[in-house]
């Protein structure tokens, strides 16, 4: 890193750069920090946001680097695999250590395509806070909410919404609140900051584009920004009269008159929630410019409390491209943000000699290095040359070396604190969502909340080129499952197969194994994963007794097993594909891989229970939608409890087989199409040639559905000047959105069509809307498409 980053300066400062660029990187790698100033962040968002951008300012502004990569070009510190570079997007997590004022921030850069969620999923559960980016042109998309729901999932409760890429033609801050209100994504959005689109008055009359400043309204500042975004900041007056004859704005700005109103909502807002600043601002002597007399030191401390309780969602806004905001927001992530400290709910975890526990959030492969583990430290101190237990597996682990990432650089540390983010070599056995905890007492501790991978939605047959070929193949798609546990491989009739969540998905494994692993094969034509549920037939009459011979002695083993189909408004279970696994107590059990002790003979029913589940024998398709309940289980004592995998899968497989064949199930997706006017009929009569269901066609920008707003403060349009003009205009009404709910095996060519379709116009966004039961027809066509007709 250093050696490219020294390349790009004049030689003559070289050695001085470099001296100084080290001695940063060591402050902020190695300096020992309390885990109240440490801030584990992710930075998510719908695709094509700017959060890699954002990144990459984040780095420039924290001096980790001389200048900012760009997506464009391939040249980002995050975006480092070569599929991540050629493309332009991101595939998968990568995590920073950045060192900004008094403040640690190990920052989470994560994919915005749905099909690269799993990043999202493991990201989501081992940060405390969260930005959430918007696109200030597009307003809050489909995967925007997509990775708000995953962080309400995991409790990531405090949130920053940075409003992006307000520098563009369209891009307006009051309609990406509006946006914000109307999916209903948080009731109060609360902005700190205003943008200035310009210092002269004239361009806002000429509904010029851009962004020139912001004014902080909690600490009463204004930010100007040069040409190369370097900033300097500006104290507003405090009194009324003095800010409106302020030399910071020409005369007659139009955003002056707006300060106070907006300051004077922040204010209010806050009281509706504290207490505190209700009493402050009771004791405010009477006149305008009391408002203004409250200091951000009276301020910030409720203001993180109530964003810590998420009682309010502060807003921030910015050019993350011209490095605008970027100080700004790192400003108020360690501000307002929660630490460890203030997440943990467990007094002992924080003291100390706490025991080590810490969870695997994701496992990687490097070609020098070998397996790397990302974990986080929820108590206790990990130490390099340690070992550990994996209590998920019962497998104890040799700790070799502790390293902070810099994405593709690395830093190697001796210990790992409380709180901390880092990497661990040396762990052969340990998978993403594993808890690892001190040997001593490892056998009582319980494991930390599981990472759940979304299910399979596609699926394509990996041919080897030879014979030869077959192992390293499968050695590599194994090795790649680890990585990524949203991968499913499986071997079916000796054809293997690789499962992913879309086709994006699944061409970035063929790149990764053909670039990473090296190996020769070929993908077959891709397969949507389908479901089969329980079959209508009596049961009753199914064998529970299964018979096998081990050491020329028979043995006996019975198994009763309540099977039944589950009611249509009740969930599944994840982990177990949409399926409830119960124990005799009634009790969930884990996949047999999960429990803590391999030895359990209940460890052994789950495994065998999965491997029926994988392959229907009606149909060989994976089981969904039944709870199956372990009633009694009888087997020798004397005989391992490793023979009872084989027979809980064949007693369930005979079960399943009495019942017969149940209805299918196919995944769905719901569709967000954006289209000129022209050609809305075509694509709607495309989608209903395709079993596809039109559900919501509006104009893509009408003002008229705006959500009814109470308290929270709204700039006027005119504030983003260029989208001011625009909204008066026709032209926006020429585009129009079309909700959609569709098959996934119907539109797996859609790009193309929608290109053929709208002229190259169209956009479209598409996202997993679960599995739906298909009628008759349509199952004995995926039947026919199966060969099994």
């Amino acid at each position: 890193m250093v050696v490219r980053l020294v390349a790009a300066i004049r030689p003559r400062s070289v050695q001085t750069w470099a001296l100084r660029t080290v001695c940063l990187r060591q402050l902020a790698t190695q300096a020992k920090h309390g885990s109240s100033e440490l801030r584990n962040m992710a930075l998510v968002a719908h695709i094509d946001s700017g959060k890699t951008t954002l990144t990459e300012s984040i780095l420039l502004q924290s001096q980790y680097l001389s200048s900012a990569g760009s997506v464009d070009t391939g040249s980002t510190t995050t975006d480092f695999l070569p599929a991540e570079r050629e493309r332009g997007i991101t595939i998968q997590s990568a995590s920073i250590p950045v060192r900004w004022k008094e403040w640690t921030f190990n920052l989470i850069d994560t994919p915005g395509h749905a099909d690269f969620g799993m990043e999202v999923e493991s990201a989501s559960r081992v940060v405390d806070g969260a930005v959430v980016l918007i696109d200030a042109v597009e307003g809050v998309e489909a995967q925007t909410k997509g990775v708000w729901r995953q962080l309400d999932r995991y409790g990531v409760d405090s949130r920053i919404l940075f409003l992006n890429k307000l520098d563009r033609a369209g891009a307006s801050f009051r309609a990406s609140l509006l946006s914000v209100l109307a999916n209903r994504m948080h009731p109060r959005p609360m902005s700190l900051a205003l943008p200035i689109a310009s210092f002269d008055p004239q361009d806002y009359a000429r509904a010029e584009p851009g962004i020139q400043g912001l004014v902080d309204l909690v600490q009463w500042e204004v930010w100007k920004y040069d040409a190369e975004g370097k900033a300097s900041v500006h104290a507003l007056p405090r009194d009324k009269d003095e800010l409106e004859r302020t030399e910071l704005f020409p005369p007659l700005h139009p955003i002056v008159p707006h300060l106070l109103p907006a300051r004077i909502t922040l204010l209010d807002n806050l009281a509706q929630v504290s207490e505190d600043v209700f009493e402050l601002l009771l004791d405010l002597p009477d006149g305008p410019s009391a408002y203004l007399s409250v200091m951000a030191s009276d301020i910030l401390p409720h203001l993180r409390a109530a964003t810590l309780r998420n009682d309010v969602l502060p807003v921030l806004c910015g050019s993350a491209f011209k490095h605008i905001g970027t100080e700004l927001l790192m400003n108020y992530v360690g501000e307002l943000l929660p630490s460890p400290k203030d997440v943990e709910t467990n007094a002992k975890a924080i003291s100390a000699n706490a025991p080590l526990r810490m969870l695997a959030w994701k496992v990687g492969w490097d070609k020098r290095k070998g397996w790397m583990t990302f974990v986080r430290v929820y108590s206790g101190t990990l130490k390099s040359q340690s070992t550990v237990l994996n209590a998920s597996r019962n497998q104890r682990e040799k700790v070799s070396k502790l390293q902070l990432l810099y994405a593709s650089e690395v830093e190697e540390v001796d210990s790992l604190p409380f709180g901390s983010v880092g990497a661990v070599l040396g762990l052969k056995y340990t998978r993403t969502g594993d808890t690892l905890v001190s040997v001593a007492g490892g056998s009582t501790a319980s494991s930390l909340r599981d990472i759940v991978p979304p299910p399979p939605l596609m699926s394509v047959s990996v041919i080897p080129h030879s014979h030869a070929d077959l192992e390293p193949v499968e050695e590599a798609l194994n090795a790649l499952a680890r990585t990524d546990p949203s991968v499913r491989v499986e071997t079916h009739e000796g054809q293997l197969l690789v499962y992913g969540l879309g086709a994006l998905h699944l061409e970035i494994v063929e790149s990764r194994l053909r670039e990473e692993w090296k190996v020769n094969f070929e993908f077959g034509q891709r397969r949507v994963s389908f479901r089969e549920c329980l079959g209508p037939d009596d049961v009753s009459k199914a064998s529970n007794r299964w018979q096998t011979e081990i050491g020329g002695q028979p043995v006996y083993i019975e198994l009763d097993l309540a099977v039944t189909p589950l009611e249509e408004d009740e969930q599944g279970d994840p982990l177990w594909d949409g399926n409830v696994i119960l124990g005799e107590d009634g009790k969930s059990i884990p996949p047999g891989e999960l429990h803590a002790n391999s030895n359990d003979p209940l460890a052994h029913v789950a495994k065998g229970i999965s491997s029926t589940l994988s392959s229907s024998p009606n149909t060989t398709l994976a089981l969904s939608r039944m709870r199956i309940q372990l009633k009694r289980l009888e087997y020798p004592k004397e005989v391992h409890p490793s023979v009872l995998a084989g027979a809980s899968a064949a007693i369930l497989r005979n079960i399943l087989r009495a019942a017969g064949q149940g209805d299918l199930m196919e995944p769905y997706i719901r569709l967000k199409i954006s289209v000129d006017e022209s050609s809305v009929g075509r694509v709607v009569e495309d989608l209903g040639e395709h079993s596809g269901e039109v559900l919501d066609l509006d104009a893509a920008t009408e003002e008229d559905s705006e959500p009814c707003v109470e308290g929270a403060y709204l700039p006027p349009q005119w504030m983003s000047p260029s989208t001011g003009k625009a909204s008066k205009g026709g032209s926006s009404r020429m585009k129009r959105t079309i909700l959609a709910l569709a098959p996934l095996s119907q539109m797996l060519d859609y790009s193309t069509r929608l290109r053929a379709l709208s002229g190259g116009h169209g956009l479209f966004h598409m996202e997993n809307d679960g599995f739906r039961r298909v009628s008759s027809q349509r199952a004995m066509d995926i039947l026919r498409e199966l060969g099994r007709v």
